[in-house]
């Protein structure tokens, strides 16, 4: 029976993954909270370990020991794609803060989670300290969803996000010097602990270090075809990953996070191409495998840690986490607001689940030795700390919005637009959202526009948009848009093309192509295109010359009295309509593909062209009339 249920268990848990996340989205609420329930529900009819424990054929725990080395696997693509993402110079003067919070911060944090173990939920000592070492963890696997959803200023997201994935590796390694001191039953000396924390930062920077010097040998000299790059990063991190882990147990995960960190900072060769393969790898493998962990996971076991588990979290969240990150950043010239928003923002994810589950596995075979921990309290290892991720992201994904907004570190309508271009048209449709309190920013290489554009009291910087530099600088806190809209076709579609990784590719605009009658324009298909903005023959050449003739752009709120039919009827054909603002401060664009319908409370964008002045009658022109008369 098991050989055929074992095909259906391998489809259903990416469908299952997949759909949790897609509804997530749509419901916007944490993926994490549907992975999991799904997870749970689908282990009462289905047990991955005795599927694959009668698939062999062998005794009851096959499943698991086959099970986790996939899991440490797949954590570390996780990773690895995580240290892709980490640019030094998004880090810029908060370098200092991440060092703190993941040493000082992460030690207090550790010490508190092992205390509260300790006395609220019956540990063992050293259980204590093994539960405070996986708890250690936040990952990005929760806070890189987010911080896409919360879009704070630059510095908050940089932070959080260098954390979430450096703090990953060490919460390991504390995992694995506890777990050396519980297997020696507390006969380990400083010097071995030492020996051990030196062993594993010194391989897996060296061999990180490695890998990256043969990846980017390999990009530069061609020696791998472009079609094999993804596939070939991804061999090799995990070739990495193996070798470290065999010469020190979880140097692996220190290896391929300065792996990635190391080509994510290099300027030999691009990895983009690269990174997008693992983003789409990184959402399969998290839906799987939490997944696959949260069908591990017996209801009767989170049943068995009782209420106390409910305050247990709450001081995690509200108590630990502010005061180790106020007291491990204690001296620093870090904001306020943004002190109390990192300290109430630590969500545990995937990393943590796995790590409980493989230390539970180990801490189950050493049970019924001289050297043994409880098998009771040992089995509550993973239920604790799943529980403490339903928890922490429950209370971070519900509440972290409402309080960057409260704070002030969030927009809570992101309705922004970078505008790539700040020519004199681009500066005048800028300055009118401006006004309807629509957060504008305008890039172009041209100085003497950017200089324009800030002299009219518009946020603007002169660069290239293509350029990494300029993307990482920008802080986009209430940015929600992209327009590409320089005089440049091809510019126009490669920052489309660019910027969909920044925002989604419903929300990247550009203007329609000025080539259109010379065939350049049917060449491009779709899916390298922004949406088009306004309509077909509305080109920047057209724009260009429609505001040198005198238009400008207006703002009009629609009422009962005068609606749409009456703007048109006021206006004339000649007026252009650019997008509506609803009352809730909401910006509709109009495009190509989408008509645009304003009702009574919609506030209307339009270019209005200019009125022809009527010709003042003098001597020479009566003269002219009377002659003709």
């Amino acid at each position: 029976m098991h050989e055929h249920l074992f095909p259906f268990f391998l489809v259903l848990v990416p469908l299952l993954g997949i759909v949790a996340q897609w509804l997530a989205w749509r419901l916007q609420v944490p993926s994490i909270l549907l992975l999991l329930g799904l997870g749970l529900c689908l282990g009462i009819w289905i047990s991955p370990d005795q599927i694959l424990s009668d698939l062999a054929g062998t005794e009851d725990n096959f499943g698991p020991k086959l099970l986790f080395p996939i899991v440490s696997l797949s954590v570390a693509v996780i990773l690895f794609e995580g240290g892709l993402t980490l640019r030094w110079n998004q880090l810029g003067d908060s370098a200092n803060i991440v060092f703190r919070l993941i040493t000082v911060s992460s030690v207090i944090t550790w010490v508190c989670t092992a205390v509260m173990s300790k006395y609220m939920l019956g540990f063992s000592w050293q259980l204590a300290w093994l539960l405070g070492a996986i708890l250690m963890v936040t990952g990005p696997t929760v806070v890189g969803p987010l911080l896409r959803q919360i879009r704070p200023n630059r510095r908050v997201s940089s932070i959080l996000q260098w954390e979430g994935i450096l703090i990953d590796p060490v919460g390991a390694v504390a995992a694995v010097l506890v777990f050396e001191v519980v297997g020696h039953a507390g006969h380990v000396t400083f010097f071995d602990i030492s020996s051990i924390v030196v062993e594993t930062l010194a391989i897996g920077i060296i061999i990180g270090c490695l890998a990256a010097v043969l990846l980017v040998l390999a990009l530069r000299h061609y020696w791998v075809p472009d079609f094999l790059h993804g596939v070939f990063f991804l061999v090799v991190a995990l070739a990495s990953f193996w070798v470290s882990n065999w010469m020190q147990e979880e140097a692996g995960l220190v290896t391929v996070t300065i792996l990635g960190i190391c080509l994510a900072n290099q300027n030999y060769v691009s990895v983009e191409h690269v990174l997008e393969f693992k983003e789409h790898l990184r959402v399969l493998l998290i839906g799987c495998l939490f997944i696959v962990l949260g069908s591990r996971l017996q209801l009767s076991a989170l049943a068995d840690i009782g209420w106390v588990g409910v305050p247990f979290v709450l001081l995690l969240v509200l108590v630990v986490r502010p005061l180790s990150v106020y007291l491990g950043t204690l001296g620093t010239k870090w904001p306020a607001k943004e002190r109390l928003f990192v300290g109430l923002i630590a969500p545990r994810g995937i990393v943590a689940a796995s790590v409980a589950s493989v230390f539970g596995l180990k801490l189950a075979a050493l049970a019924g030795g001289e050297n043994a921990v409880s098998f009771d309290k040992a089995a509550l290892l993973a239920p604790v700390t799943f529980m403490v991720i339903l928890g922490t992201v429950t209370i971070c994904g519900l509440g972290a919005t409402p309080l960057a907004r409260r704070l002030g570190l969030s927009d809570a309508n992101p309705q922004g637009i970078l505008f790539a271009g700040a020519s004199a048209w681009v500066r005048e449709v800028a300055l009118a959202l401006q006004k309807a309190d629509i957060r504008v920013m305008l890039i172009d290489t041209n100085y003497a526009k950017v200089t324009a554009a800030r002299m009219a009291g518009l946020s603007a910087k002169c660069g290239n948009i293509l350029s990494e530099h300029i993307q990482d600088e920008q802080d986009l806190a209430g940015i929600g848009r992209f327009f590409a809209v320089t005089p440049s076709d091809e510019v126009n579609t490669l920052a489309a093309m660019e910027y969909t990784h920044v925002f989604s590719r419903e929300s990247v605009y550009q203007l329609p192509s000025q080539g259109k009658s010379h065939g350049r324009w049917q060449s491009i298909p779709d899916n390298r295109r922004g949406r088009m903005l306004f309509q077909s023959d509305l080109t920047h050449h057209v724009l260009e010359q429609m505001f040198a003739d005198g238009a400008k752009v207006k703002i009009t709120l629609l009422t009962d009295t005068f609606d749409m039919e009456a703007f048109r009827a006021q206006h004339g054909p000649g007026a252009i309509l650019l997008g509506a603002i609803n009352s809730d401060g909401r910006l509709r664009i109009r495009t190509t593909q989408a008509n645009l319908e304003p009702v009574p409370g919609d506030s209307v964008v339009a270019i209005l062209p200019a009125v022809a002045k009527p010709v003042e009658p003098n001597d020479s022109n009566e003269a002219s009339t009377a002659g003709l008369i």
